[in-house]
């Protein structure tokens, strides 16, 4: 594994790099679910358990954007689950994929009054009414992995992610060392701001031509079948970056059922990705540390309520990206296996 050639485009993000030197408190044991949950987690889920600390029992709440089956969440919850544990917690969760379904619930935990929020800005607009309120109500927020621009002008306390745009550009040059000349970056969710970002990004270093296609990730037999119709009317693709591992998963086979020799390459990790890895079925996957992502947005918020801590002073947080290949796979079996990567 190794830091995405990010140094020559941080000259104002130098300022990130908070969460490399809070890598090492981590504890990696905890165990993710069963693969892309839609529920609300109860009270209990993830806050009990074990020996915490001795500060007085808090109620924080995660809400997403995930979608059916998208197994990223579940690694950010085993991440969330395991500082909640740690840390005198009820850890609550839900998801919406439509903007107006998470701001719903969003709001539904300012009414409950919880003591700290964590959200996603992957459509930002339709956030910013409902935390205005959060924050009106005294309610900290964090917010994680994407939309990481509006997080202060929303008024969450820090971001903790990876900057999607540097993260694209790093997949640009690995490729171009790859020596590809076309590439099709597939768009799991329209108007996801993140992976339009991440895509442009691509766009931007990449010397050959970049074309996107946009597919409902929800709907897994959908998405194969427009990457493979794809694959089939335009012959000189020779990669597909996909941004996400389920859809990774899909543009093999897409790619099998075209007959091209496509390279698929990912952002993100799991299990799955890194079996395929390993068979040389995905060329290189860019990890963001989702399982860090959790835990650290539980952790700050936790901090904050009980000692006033801001990680990284104000300023994001960055997990990723970090270029992941076949030579990594016997380090990241195991973690990938029990759901922490």
């Amino acid at each position: 594994m190794r830091t995405a050639r990010v140094a020559r485009r941080t000259r104002t993000r130098t300022r990130t790099r908070t969460a490399a030197a809070l890598v090492a408190v981590v504890a990696l044991a905890g165990c993710s679910g069963s693969g892309g949950k839609d529920d609300e987690d109860g009270p209990g889920d993830g806050g009990g358990g074990g020996k915490g600390v001795g500060t007085p029992r808090l109620k924080i709440a995660m809400v997403t954007h995930s979608g059916e089956g998208d197994t990223f969440w579940d690694i950010v919850r085993s991440g969330a689950k395991q500082a909640a544990r740690k840390d005198n917690v009820d850890f609550l969760y839900a998801n919406d994929k439509e903007a107006k379904g998470q701001a719903e619930l969003v709001q539904s935990f300012v009414d409950k009054k919880v003591d700290g929020l964590i959200v996603t800005l992957a459509k930002p607009e339709a956030m910013k009414s409902v935390l205005g309120k959060a924050r009106a109500a005294g309610i900290p927020v964090v917010t994680i992995n994407s939309g990481g621009e509006f997080s202060e002008e929303f008024g969450a306390l820090s971001h903790i992610g990876q900057d999607e745009s540097v993260a694209g550009e790093a997949v640009g040059d690995e490729l171009d060392t790859r020596g590809k000349k076309k590439v099709l970056c597939v768009i799991h969710e329209q108007g996801n701001v993140s992976l339009e970002q991440r895509c442009a990004g691509v766009e931007k270093t990449f010397g050959g031509s970049v074309e996107n296609l946009n597919v409902e990730g929800t709907n897994a037999p959908g998405a194969q079948s427009s990457i493979s119709a794809k694959l089939q009317a335009t012959e000189d693709i020779d990669a597909v970056v996909t941004l996400g591992a389920p859809i990774a998963a899909l543009s093999v086979k897409a790619r099998e059922d075209a007959g091209s020799e496509a390279e698929v390459d990912t952002f993100d990790l799991n299990a799955e990705v890194v079996k395929r890895l390993k068979a040389k079925e995905v060329g290189f996957a860019v990890d963001q540390q989702p399982y860090l992502q959790g835990y650290l947005a539980v952790d700050e918020l936790w901090l904050y309520e009980t000692n006033a801590n801001v990680l990284g002073g104000g300023e994001p947080v960055l997990t990723g990206p970090a270029i992941v290949t076949g030579k990594d796979v016997p380090k990241l079996e195991k973690y990938t296996a029990r759901g922490t990567r």
